[in-house]
């Protein structure tokens, strides 16, 4: 039987699995799913047709599943969509999806959401994704795996964040970050790649080193045509692991076009 504090309310309809905890005074709706040995630490709100992963925790004041900040919600029955072994910290807010926007808000697994972060409709997660305090996230952001947010930075709805990118502290991000990117500023601008997360995941040396020349052919210089750089640094490096990461992302289609270096006009 799941441990239910007397303060707690869990309305009719609620699925929670035999090991999962919920602690005084949290409120969870009918339409919730909870897996095992997920706890709901106290004070959390769960609403809304939300299923969250094992071993995720909840800590207190967290508002999960809530309706979207979005005018243009009518009530649709979306969804929200948390994987396993996740926390999330005090006063996070997470919404579930739109009709505008595929109708399901995603997290993976194993990611960290530190106080007062904010994953707004439709945005879809990786794993191990770590989002530091304030750090918010607008609509239909798409977030792939290790990625990492310094606190109170903002991400502009629409844009993709590749894998083990690096977000800066207080970076308001208007375009798509590269995979292995690092990005900082009041708007951010691409200050280099992410070496320390790549070193600290056990990245090959030569790959690290690989990617270090193909990120100067690509903004290092501008010789020729972004398209131009690109295409040369898909055929010099096309079986390095990270660098066909990068030319994947670059090449997929998107709204927002790609943050740049500030030396770099462009291409």
């Amino acid at each position: 039987m799941p441990q239910i504090h007397p303060t707690a309310i869990v309305e009719p309809g609620a699925k929670l699995a035999a090991t999962a905890a919920v602690g005084p005074f949290c409120v969870v709706g009918a339409k919730v799913e909870l897996g095992e040995r997920v706890e709901l630490i106290s004070h959390v709100a769960v609403a809304g047709r939300t299923t969250i992963g094992d071993g995720t925790r909840v800590f207190p004041f967290a508002s999960i599943g809530h309706i979207p900040q979005d005018l243009k919600y009518k009530g649709e029955e979306s969804r929200l969509e948390i994987g396993r072994d996740n926390i999330i910290r005090e006063q996070v807010t997470i919404n579930p999806g739109t009709s505008g926007g595929g109708m399901v808000t995603k997290v993976g697994d194993g990611c960290a959401f530190m106080v007062g972060v904010h994953v707004a409709h439709d945005c879809i997660i990786g794993d191990h994704v770590i989002m530091a305090n304030n750090a918010t996230l607008a609509g239909h952001v798409h977030i792939d795996d290790y990625a990492v947010f310094g606190g109170l930075s903002a991400v502009h709805q629409f844009v993709r964040i590749g894998r083990h990118a690096m977000v800066g502290g207080v970076t308001g991000v208007e375009r798509d970050v590269i995979p292995y990117g690092s990005v900082v500023g009041d708007r951010a601008r691409l200050s280099g790649l992410n070496i320390v997360g790549m070193q600290r995941r056990g990245f090959a040396r030569d790959d690290i080193q690989a990617l270090r020349t193909a990120y100067q052919m690509l903004f290092g210089n501008e010789t020729g045509t972004f398209a131009d750089r690109l295409a040369a640094v898909d055929k010099q490096f096309a079986t390095v692991g990270p660098v066909r990461d990068v030319v994947e992302f670059a090449r997929a289609d998107s709204i927002r076009g790609l943050c740049q270096p500030r030396t770099n006009g462009g291409g």
